[in-house]
């Protein structure tokens, strides 16, 4: 008898506890929802960077009518990206802008997605900064205590793994601020010569003169095309096929005639 009521006592005393742990398992994130891609021109790809921003690395580029899933989005100077992962490959994951997804997803983008594993993973640069270590996995020590004899409480558990996420978020914005690299034509700019053809890298020379410029694509397997910009946009080429364009934040989508097509960003093309 005696042992029945310290076992009542035992669950009176410990539901509080974990009814005080419940809410932060409830108050997870709602599910991804699935989302599929459209609006682009005909033969484009939509870009999914690594980053929430036009400038940030290409990790894949997915079709019309592909389906993905999205996990939320954030508004980034004005314009919404979202969270997405390729629903034929998880390997494929990053940011893209809200407009090329429909449905949307209401939700904001969980705080632990800010930078996807690839780009937290350590940079080939031996130069460049590392990512800070992730805290010790032992929760009991780091709960203030070195004995096993009396375990964490439910709440303990819960106060110390919120502060786990806030400190790898911290890191990981950290890391991506540092990781930011400055203009550089070397690198080139993605661009296309023919009807569906994947985009590849052509290199660049810009000339300014006043608040006008002249970007000079030279293509991989030679010859160039000229696009001037004016009044900080793009305004046309020395071909006499139609030039058009879109904006993605600070980045131009540059198509001209119905198969060349280029993306060079504002901090190139205008030197900002």
């Amino acid at each position: 008898m005696k042992r029945k009521v310290t076992l009542r006592s035992t669950l009176l005393i410990a539901a509080p506890l974990l009814l005080a742990a419940l809410p932060a398992l409830a108050e997870d994130g709602p599910g991804p929802i699935i989302s599929i891609i459209g609006g682009l021109a005909p033969d484009d790809l939509l870009n999914i960077r690594a980053t929430a921003s036009p400038d940030g690395k290409i990790a894949a580029r997915l079709p019309n009518g592909a389906a993905v899933k999205n996990f939320g989005c954030n508004p980034v100077n004005g314009y919404p990206w979202c969270k997405v992962e390729d629903t034929q490959d998880a390997h494929i994951v990053g940011w893209a802008p809200a407009r090329y997804l429909s449905p949307n997803n209401p939700a904001p983008a969980p705080e632990d997605a800010a930078v996807p594993a690839a780009e937290a993973a350590a940079p080939q640069d031996g130069n460049a900064p590392q990512a800070p270590e992730a805290p010790s996995p032992d929760i009991a020590a780091r709960l203030g205590g070195s004995e096993p004899a009396k375990p964490p409480s439910a709440t303990d558990i819960s106060v110390t793994a919120m502060q786990d996420a806030y400190g790898l978020a911290f890191a990981a914005s950290a890391t991506a601020q540092s990781d930011t690299p400055a203009p550089d034509t070397a690198g080139g700019i993605p661009c296309a010569r023919h009807i569906g053809q994947p985009m590849t890298r052509c290199e660049i020379s810009v000339a300014h003169e006043g608040g006008d410029s002249a970007v000079t694509v030279t293509w991989p397997d030679g010859g160039t095309r000229v696009i001037t910009f004016h009044d900080g946009k793009p305004a046309g080429s020395d071909s006499s096929d139609e030039f058009r364009f879109t904006r993605e934040g600070t980045l131009n989508m540059i198509r001209v005639g119905v198969s060349e097509r280029f993306e060079i960003t504002d901090q190139l093309a205008l030197g900002e």
